[in-house]
């Protein structure tokens, strides 16, 4: 359990002393850690019974262009840089504000895929 309640201790090592214990609303999950690969989701229960989709393997972007305002699916090749962590670059790992080449060029992902089960980017070049 990844618990993203308060924590116990202040910025000054002082303690707080907790009116309640942990809460199940305030509990977190492991990441998705979206691969590029044949595609594969997972559905996940959430607060108040609503459903994300993880994206676990995506093979595919849907990339716009902003230039010409035109839409296309096109396959992702490799991520090229992440600002977010740069070891996902070595991992091939899709987050949001990722680069990624396509086989229409390079694109920023602006979607999250481990919250919405897609992968919708923007060219760059």
């Amino acid at each position: 359990m990844q618990w993203q309640g308060r924590s116990v201790r202040k910025a000054t090592g002082g303690r707080y002393r907790p009116s309640q214990g942990k809460r199940r609303s305030e509990i977190g999950r492991a990441p998705a850690e979206t691969h590029i690969g044949e595609s594969r989701r997972k559905l996940v229960r959430t607060f108040g019974g609503n459903q994300k989709v993880r994206a676990l393997r995506v093979n595919y972007a849907t990339v716009s262009n902003p230039a010409t305002g035109e839409t296309k699916r096109a396959a992702i090749q490799t991520v090229e840089a992440n600002t977010a962590n740069p070891n996902y670059v070595r991992r091939n790992l899709l987050t949001k504000g990722a680069v990624i080449r396509t086989e229409l060029g390079r694109a920023r992902i602006v979607s999250r895929p481990g919250q919405d089960g897609v992968v919708n980017a923007v060219l760059i070049e």
